[in-house]
Order: C-alpha cells, then sequence, then structure tokens
C-alpha cells in the first residue's frame, strides 16, 4: 500500500523523495497512512494545508482506497479493510514463518562477534548484553538473507593470567578450586591482583607467552573449568556459536601484523614502547607493544579481523561490545585501514550501555558487589516457579521447562526492548511482570491465543465479510512486520522487533475481548487471525532469541 501511495503522488507531481515520508498514523481515525505536506511547502509555494487539499483533488476516487482525505497539512489514506485483510492473511498463512524475511542478504556472509566473557572470571552481567543483543542480531540477518557466523570470542590471554597464576601459586589449593571453581577462581584473581604482586604477575604471564610448561598447565586448568561454567549458562539460554575461539589462537600471528605495521611505516617507538600514532584522525596513539615485549589486545585484535577476512570474506563484520571500548574500536578499524584493507570499512561496533540497579548504579546482585550470572539466572528462574505455581498444577519437569522459558523472556525482553546504546534498569522483578511490557506478558498472549485454536474444530475457509475497527487493528499491525524487520537490520536495532512484538500482543487483546471468536459469525474469519497473529509472534520471538509456551 505504501507503493501505492508512492505512485499516486508521482503522478501529481510529487518528487520520489518527498513521496516517500509517508506515516502510519498513531489515531486510526486519521487513516491507515498519512502524507505530511510540509516539505512541498517551498517547492510548491504554497500552504501545507493548501497542498494537501490540491492533492486531494487531482487525485480524486480510486479502487484502492476507500476514501483519501485532507486534514490540516495532511493527506489522509484508508484502506479497503477487506481487501487488506485477505491480502495479509494469505501472505501470512503461505509464508509462515518465512513470513518477514527479506532476501537482501543472497547468501553473503556476516560474522558477529559476541558474548566474549573472561576465562578464570565470573560470566559477567555485562557480557550477557553482548549474547543476548549479538545473538538476536545474528538472527534477524539470517532471516534477511544472510549467512552468518557467531563467533564467541573468550578473553583467555593477557596480563590477568600472570595474576591468576600467582594467586594460585601464593595461596591457592586445587581442591578447593574444584569444589567451588568459578567463585574460587576470583578470589585467587583478587589475591594476586594486589599492588605487591604486579611485577610477579607480569614475569609469570612473560613466562606463559613464552610457553613455560607450568604457566601453560595451570591456564589451560582455569581455561578448562571456566568453559564448563559458561557453557552451562549458554544452555540455559538457549543460545549456541558456530566458533569458539579466544585471544590466545592469534599469538603466534601477531609477529606478522607487527612485519606489515613495519613494511608500511605504520609503527613507531616511543618511550621503548611501539605504538601507531593516530593523533592526525583525531584518535590518539595506539600502543601495540609495551617496553617489556607484550603485546597487547589491539594487536591480537588486528590478527584476528585479518584472519576472520582471509577465512570468510564477509560482506560486514559486526563487533558488540560495550560501549566503553568505542575508541578501541575506531583505532582497531582505522590501523586496518591504513595498512590497506579496503574491507575494514565494513567493519562495525555494535556497542551497547550498561546494567543498572533500581538506584541507576552499576547493577549488583541483591546478595553483593560481585554479579555471577548463573545466580542472577538460579534467582529469576525461581521467582518464575513461584509464580508458575500460583497459576497451575503441573510436573516439577514441566514446572523446571516453564520457568526456564518465562525467565529467559523476561531477561531477553527487558533488555532487547531498550535501544542497545542506552543503559538498562535490570529489575527482576518488573522484567517477571505479566503485565505491561515485558516478556511475560508476551508469553502469555501468544498462550491465550494458542488456547483458542486447541478449542476450535472450524476448518471453515476465509471469508472476510464485515471488518470491525479492532479486527482491521490487528490485521494493520500484522501487515507491518516486513518492515519492522528490515529496518531493524538496516538500524542494528533488535528494539524495533520487541516494541513490535508489545505492540501486536496488545492489539490482539484488544481484538481478544472486543470480539469473541468461537461460536460467533465470523469465527472463520476471526481464527485466521487468531492463526496469523500466532505465526507472527512466533516469528518476532524467534528474532529476539525468546522460546514461546502455548500453555501458561
Amino acid at each position: 500500500m505504501r507503493k501505492e501511495i508512492i505512485n499516486l503522488l508521482t503522478k501529481h507531481n510529487v518528487p520520489d523523495e518527498i513521496a516517500s515520508l509517508i506515516e502510519v498514523p498513531a489515531d486510526a481515525s486519521h487513516g491507515d497512512f498519512a502524507f505530511p505536506c510540509f516539505a512541498l511547502a517551498k517547492l510548491w509555494k504554497k500552504s501545507p494545508i493548501e497542498i494537501a487539499k490540491d492533492i486531494v483533488n487531482k487525485i480524486g476516487k480510486t479502487k484502492s482506497f476507500e476514501k483519501i482525505e485532507a486534514v490540516g497539512p495532511y493527506v489522509n489514506f484508508f484502506v479497503d479493510a477487506r481487501d487488506i485483510a485477505g491480502e495479509v492473511l494469505k501472505k501470512i498463512e503461505k509464508d509462515r514463518e518465512k513470513y518477514g524475511g527479506g532476501k537482501f542478504g543472497r547468501g553473503r556472509k556476516i560474522v558477529i562477534d559476541l558474548s566474549s566473557p573472561n576465562i578464570a572470571k565470573p560470566f559477567g552481567i555485562g557480557h550477557l548484553r553482548s549474547t543476548i543483543i549479538g545473538n538476536s542480531l545474528a538472527l534477524i540477518s539470517e532471516f534477511n538473507g544472510y549467512k552468518t557466523v557467531k563467533i564467541n570470542y573468550l578473553g583467555d590471554w593477557g596480563t590477568q593470567f600472570g595474576k591468576m597464576i600467582v594467586g594460585y601459586k601464593r595461596f591457592g589449593n586445587m581442591q578447593e578450586l574444584k569444589k567451588n571453581p568459578v567463585h574460587y577462581m576470583l578470589k585467587l584473581y583478587i589475591e594476586g591482583n594486589k599492588e605487591d604482586f604486579e611485577q610477579e604477575a607480569r614475569d609469570w604471564f612473560k613466562k606463559l607467552e613464552n610457553g613455560d610448561v607450568q604457566a601453560i598447565k595451570l591456564w589451560k586448568k582455569f581455561k578448562e573449568i571456566s568453559l564448563k561454567n559458561f557453557n552451562g549458562i549458554y544452555k540455559t539460554l538457549g543460545i549456541t556459536f558456530h566458533i569458539t575461539s579466544g585471544e590466545s589462537l592469534y599469538e603466534k600471528k601477531m609477529k606478522d601484523v607487527f612485519k606489515e605495521l613495519e613494511k608500511k611505516r605504520l609503527l613507531e617507538r616511543d618511550d621503548g614502547a611501539l605504538i601507531v600514532d593516530l593523533k592526525k584522525y583525531g584518535l590518539g596513539v595506539a600502543l601495540i607493544g609495551k617496553n617489556d615485549g607484550t603485546k597487547l589486545y589491539i594487536t591480537r585484535d588486528l590478527a584476528a579481523a585479518i584472519d576472520r577476512y582471509e577465512k570468510y570474506k564477509f560482506s560486514a563484520m559486526l563487533y558488540e561490545v560495550g560501549q566503553e571500548q568505542k575508541l578501541h574500536f575506531k583505532q582497531l578499524f582505522k590501523i586496518l585501514e591504513l595498512m590497506g584493507y579496503l574491507w575494514a570499512k565494513n567493519c562495525v561496533h555494535v556497542d551497547h550501555g550498561l546494567y543498572l540497579g533500581q538506584d541507576g548504579k552499576r547493577f549488583a546482585t541483591r546478595k553483593g558487589k560481585t554479579v555471577f550470572m548463573e545466580e542472577v539466572l538460579e534467582e529469576t528462574i525461581n521467582l518464575a516457579k513461584e509464580e508458575i505455581k500460583k497459576r497451575a498444577e503441573i510436573s516439577e519437569k514441566e514446572t523446571d521447562e516453564r520457568a526456564r522459558r518465562i525467565a529467559i523472556a523476561a531477561i531477553f525482553y527487558g533488555d532487547l526492548k531498550n535501544y542497545r546504546s542506552h543503559d538498562v534498569i535490570f529489575d527482576i522483578d518488573r522484567f517477571l511482570s505479566f503485565e505491561g511490557d515485558t516478556g511475560p506478558y508476551l508469553l502469555y498472549s501468544y498462550a491465550r491465543a494458542n488456547s483458542i485454536l486447541k478449542k476450535s474444530k472450524n476448518k471453515t475457509k476465509l471469508i472476510v465479510n464485515n471488518v470491525s475497527e479492532k479486527e482491521k487493528q490487528l490485521i494493520s499491525v500484522l501487515g507491518r512486520f516486513p518492515e519492522v524487520v528490515r529496518h531493524s537490520y538496516e538500524q542494528l536495532a533488535p528494539n524495533l522487533i520487541a516494541n513490535y512484538a508489545y505492540t501486536l500482543a496488545q492489539t490482539f487483546n484488544e481484538f481478544y475481548h472486543s470480539c469473541p471468536v468461537i461460536g460467533s459469525d465470523e469465527e472463520g474469519f476471526r481464527l485466521r487471525l487468531v492463526r496469523a497473529f500466532c505465526h507472527v509472534m512466533e516469528n518476532a520471538m524467534h528474532l529476539l532469541g525468546i522460546p514461546l509456551l502455548k500453555e501458561m
């Protein structure tokens, strides 16, 4: 219908770029679509109100719309509800799980660097944002026809391992490590991070870089314990990766990066350290190597980026990492560009904000300052179980699975409904509410629709008679899904899909309360509407990484 309106407008001398400024009015009484005439005022040397009247007179009557009217500076278009209902529902029924998807990716590859927790430390709440948002971006990209490569790039190298080894050598106990590994490793890191051991920690990391047998053995043990813990969290979240690698993979490949930087005259010495001077680009100085010979994070990232392009020949590489790393990625991409890699322009830092507590400060668990992801998940799942037990008597196994799904919906949606760069108030109790703008509300709406379909025996064909206002509103929202998906990919913004899913659920519930389905004269048509709602909600929630429930 947008294309139809643009065609009508351009036929009457409205330029394409202005004709495309079509809006969807918040108030349905103002039409299904509205064209604002402000941008034509200077061009046509008339007031927007006069222009709106002129356009309506020129278009006249048309089969595509019930009516077209000028209201102030707007031209409002009212769609024929029966025609649009048939068209939208047939398309949804035909495409089902593909409805809303695009083909403009055409099999090209997108590499997505996401999650990336640090070995030998607890899975941080900040890494949860990267995991949730990065996973959703991968699903949205795939839905639009791209092949994605999801890389969990672990922080498994660096001076923190020198500190861990010092902590273990001085205070560690293998039995304690096996008993409560994640908490105990954090304790060792804190001990090894004390100022008295700073030089000793640097010496141990140097040994690790040089392949010292004892250092390598301890490093592998820390990594093994961490991965076991991380994989348990990922299983609960329902998130998988195509590749799990780490910074250590590129330790040997950094020599080639140094040689290339030297060859292209980008590497300079500054007080013994190796740098790339980016001051003329407003990016300061990038430290590539310390004066003790230790290589740095950005050097490994340069090696990783070059290696990934050689392997995947990606059309884009997305780094879903917190906004505090903005300068790092600007420096990284600029250095790649200066090295002559044309694909550097296709590397994007997809940043995110912080999780905050209800007091507006950095989020901490109710038990203390350190945020263990497994404890957050456990608490959220237990709260969901309490809510389930109030509503239904089901087996313990079924309760566990429903609680997991409700917890995932609560946490994922609580995050993804916000624009990724914004900070998010992490309020578990609010996230778990079954009312309002929450994940459980969306699950409940979907379950309600499925209960209607379960009760119905009606197999009648689609016949559209009169379409009520609530039915028309639901059809209109269902029809907007493909456009929302496209915009979500273009803006790398899963919140557009999350916000759409909430609007869809609200609109369905208004329809549910106003339009009886089972036993009504319009049962066949209304059942099709309910099925269409289920199909679209399934697609929307899939793109957010949220599993649905047919019964709550």
